[in-house]
Parts: structure tokens; sequence; C-alpha cells
């Protein structure tokens, strides 16, 4: 079992994360803020103009602790690691079953299964918490339309086929989505569907600042148990992107990343002054409200939830680990199938 340590994200500008003795230090203008050991630390998260000391990416390296280092607004800009870990004979069997189309469809019919039935969760859950009568209707209706959905990907025969069926899927709960927003809060969070690269509201940069957070989570999961982040079955391969690490997120973004935007949303722990507009429309979080959401994730993820599969209590930050080893299963052959991670 992979043993739970924290992230440590780190937003504040000019700030200096260095190796001082067994501990990571972090300075703001000379002056001490934090000073942690280093054997707490699974994992160091840079947002923009943030300062790292050579010593302590080496030792980062050494210890097979992540660095990464992402834009003010969330988005993923470098990683650095030490050698590539795991077993080759797992990624031999990964890359081969990468050129087998009827068990890629497979494996990417899984991951849509798992996004499907979680997002059908979420609407379902906000047609019996909400008193609009109307609104119960039409968050039914969109929750029945995912329910079809899931039965046309079950019997798709190509992966094109499936990209589409997910396509449409995705278009009708994001649809339905601002349907979960309190009346009180819909103005301020206005959603009329996703956007991304940039986000042109404020629901859509909580989203996006909340999927690179869970992506960096699924690529590090993939690397500890030595499959390739690069190489995916249900996306497509393209030089830089992490696939697999995008098929593995697919499962989490609903019943994570949605489930805790809405809650902050309707618990009015965001509000206007922590978004920033910038040029062209762009919305992006500003370092008010990336800390905001960070403490919240950081205590999400010290939930614990009972695992459906393993029928045990499991921290949610050791989620995205254990489907990471199921996957791995699987490509070995010692399961006949891969089963996605289903929220109650």
């Amino acid at each position: 079992m992979h043993t739970l340590q924290n992230t440590l994200y780190v937003m504040t500008p000019q700030a200096y994360a260095h190796l001082e003795n067994a501990t990571l230090r972090i300075d703001v203008e000379r002056e001490k803020k934090l000073q942690v050991p280093l054997h707490h630390i699974g994992g160091l998260v840079c947002f923009g103009n943030v300062m790292v000391s050579p010593a302590l990416m080496h030792r980062l390296a050494d210890e097979g602790k992540s660095l990464v280092l992402l834009d003010d607004s969330g988005r993923f800009k470098a990683r650095l690691e030490g050698p590539v870990a795991g077993n080759i004979l797992l990624r031999q069997a990964q890359h081969r079953i990468s050129d087998n189309a009827a068990v890629t469809l497979e494996l990417a019919r899984a991951c849509v299964a798992g996004k499907l039935k979680n997002s059908r969760s979420v609407l379902q859950r906000g047609a019996r918490e909400t008193d609009d009568a109307n609104e119960t209707s039409q968050l039914t209706r969109s929750a029945d339309n995912l329910a079809a959905s899931l039965r046309t990907a079950a019997i798709v025969q190509t992966l094109d086929e499936l990209r589409g069926v997910e396509g449409e899927a995705a278009r009708g709960y994001f649809a339905a989505i601002n349907l979960i927003v309190k009346p009180a809060y819909r103005g301020m969070f206005q959603f009329k569907g996703r956007t991304r690269r940039p986000p042109l509201d404020r629901f859509n940069a909580l989203l996006s600042f909340l999927y690179a957070m869970l992506m960096n989570d699924c690529r590090s999961a993939l690397e500890t148990v030595g499959l390739d982040p690069q190489l995916g079955f249900l996306h497509a391969v393209r030089p830089g992107r992490a696939a697999l690490a995008l098929d593995l997120q697919e499962e989490f973004r609903a019943s994570q990343c949605d489930r805790l935007a809405l809650t902050l949303i309707n618990r009015g722990q965001l509000g206007e002054n922590d978004f920033d507009l910038r040029e062209g429309g762009a919305v992006m979080l500003n370092d008010k409200g990336r800390r905001t959401v960070v403490t919240a994730w950081q205590e999400r993820k010290q939930e614990t939830l009972m695992h459906p599969l393993l029928n045990q209590k499991t921290p949610i930050a050791l989620l995205p680990f254990i489907q990471a080893r199921l996957l791995a299963r699987t490509l070995r052959g010692e399961t006949e199938g891969y089963l996605p991670f289903i929220s109650k």
C-alpha cells in the first residue's frame, strides 16, 4: 500500500523552497514561513514564480518525490523526477495491449463507464437536494440521459464511436450542472458549458484548477506503479500528452472535482474577489482563491470512504493509487477486466 504523504503546494510569488538538513524550508523575502520534515512530503507543486534550490531538486529526485511546476492558473508547465520506476515487463505489456484494438476498446469503455456513472450520481444528488420541482425534473431527465449514454457506450464497436458518446454525454451533463448551484450564487457562477484554455467564467476557472491538481495526482499514481502515463487507451496518444493520466482522471472528475467545486460555491466559500479577469475574457482564480481551493482539496483528500471493490475504508488521497494498481493487474492479465472507481 502506498504510504499516505502530503503534497506541498507553494503559491506565494517569489517564495524560495530549499533544503535545510532533512527538512524542506520555504522562505519569503528571506523570512522563514514554513519548515517541514522531508519524509512527510510526497511531492512539491509550485504555482507561478516560485524558486526551488538545486539541492532540493536533487534530494527530491533521489527520494523519488516529484517536483511539478504549474503556472499561476494551475496549468501544467513541467515536471522533475528521478529515474523511471517500475517493472519494464509491465510497461511492455501496456505497449503490447495498446496495439490490440479489442482490448484497448474495453479499457476505454471502462473509463467512460466510470465517468458517466459518477457524473450521473452528481446529478441525482442534485435532484434530491433541490426544493424546486421543475429543477428536480430537469436534473432527473439529464441523469436518465446519462444512463442511456451508458447503455450505448456498452455496445459501440469503435473508439471513435465511444468518444462520440462520451462527448455528447459530457455536454448534457455540463448543461445541467448549473442547476445544482444554489439560486443565490448562480449569477456569480453562471455556467454555460465547459470552456478551457482559457476558462471564460468563474465556474470553469474553478473546474480547470481542480482538474489540474487531479491530473497531477493521477500521473503520480501511474508512475508509482510503473505504468507509462503517456500511453493511454481512451485518449489519443500525442507528443507531450499524458494520455493514460487523462484516462484515469475521467473516473474521478465528477466525484472529486465537480462535487468539491459545487460545495465551495454553495457554501459561499468563494466569491467575486477570488477571481481575476484577464485579457481576452479569460477568468482565473487569484492568489486568495487558489489558497481557499487548495486548502479544501487537501482536506477533502484526507477524508475516508468505503472502497466498493476492496470493501475497506480508504483515504480519498489513495484512490488514484489503488486504481492505478488495479489497472496494472489488468494489463498483466491477473484480472479479467478493469473496474473503475464508482462513488456512492
